[in-house]
């Protein structure tokens, strides 16, 4: 059996370096965000990006609450019983991407298994308000699995945002270890759904580090390839806390160099494939 204490004490190489969010952009950002208390996963999250996001105009907010009903091991958000969905949270969230002056938002939001609907009436909403309050930003919608239900997914392909993303997070056979109430094969039927459904452009994101070997992330890679998606990203997976799960390796970059060619061999019409990358990284970009 590993010693996963020795794991968690593997020393972070010198190309795992966040860069200190600087530029005019980011500052004004910064400061309408503090003033405003509006609410981004940039921050709560911690990510490494959030000076180069913010400085091109894009940043992630969090929708239906920050208390997921799922406990996935490697993600830091709250596991709990959620508050009530606020229906409010449409508008406020488009008011804020209106504030900030947003050029490309990627929304997200926590599982809600414990919602009939589970959450997808309020993403559709939240999507047609910022439509309607700030008609020039484009969108990503990074959303849950909703279980696979296709009605549920039907309400995010009806209002039509320029991408709708769905993370597999990792490969197929640590998928229960490391997403505890997701299926790797239903997470693959989603992204096929959404483009069958007449969705223009769709988005994946894993993580590495966690104990997949090479060959895996190449059979990941193409089994995603396989389901039509046209957007893939590849970082390095960053322990939120010592609860969560540990870091096996640290990928090197031409690792992720070498994954990062195989994808565009495939296919994939944009590839971002580098430690620091995050699912939001470049966002902007994968629109086109």
């Amino acid at each position: 059996m590993e010693n996963l204490v020795q794991d968690t004490t593997v020393q972070k190489p010198k190309w795992i370096r966040v860069k200190l969010p600087t530029g005019k952009n980011y500052r004004e950002l910064r400061t309408l965000v503090d003033k405003y208390k509006l609410n981004t996963i940039c921050q709560s999250g911690s990510c490494p990006n959030m000076g180069e996001c913010w400085g091109e105009g894009t940043a992630t907010f969090m929708i239906l609450g920050n208390i997921c009903t799922r406990s996935c091991g490697f993600c830091g958000v709250k596991t709990g019983k959620p508050m009530d969905v606020n229906w409010d949270e449409p508008e406020k969230v488009a008011r804020s991407i209106k504030l900030m002056k947003i050029k490309h938002a990627v929304l997200t939001s926590v599982d809600r298994d414990d919602l009939k609907d589970m959450g997808s009436i309020l993403w559709g909403e939240t999507v047609n308000a910022v439509r309607r309050i700030s008609p020039g930003t484009t969108m990503e919608t990074l959303i849950p699995d909703f279980q696979g239900i296709t009605k549920h997914l039907d309400r995010l392909v009806e209002v039509a945002p320029e991408v709708i993303s769905h993370n597999m997070e990792t490969v197929k056979r640590l998928t229960r270890e490391v997403r505890i109430q997701a299926k790797y094969e239903r997470s693959l039927e989603v992204l096929r759904y959404l483009k069958e459904a007449g969705q223009r452009r769709t988005k994946t994101g894993v993580m590495l580090g966690l104990g997949e070997t090479k060959d895996e992330v190449f059979q990941t890679i193409e089994d995603i390839r396989n389901a039509n998606v046209d957007v893939i990203t590849l970082g390095q997976y960053l322990q939120p806390t010592k609860k969560h799960l540990p870091v096996k390796k640290f990928i090197t970059p031409e690792e992720f160099d070498e994954f990062g060619d195989f994808a565009r061999s495939l296919g994939f019409r944009h590839v971002e494939s580098s430690p620091l990358v995050r699912s939001s990284y470049h966002a902007e970009k994968h629109i086109h």
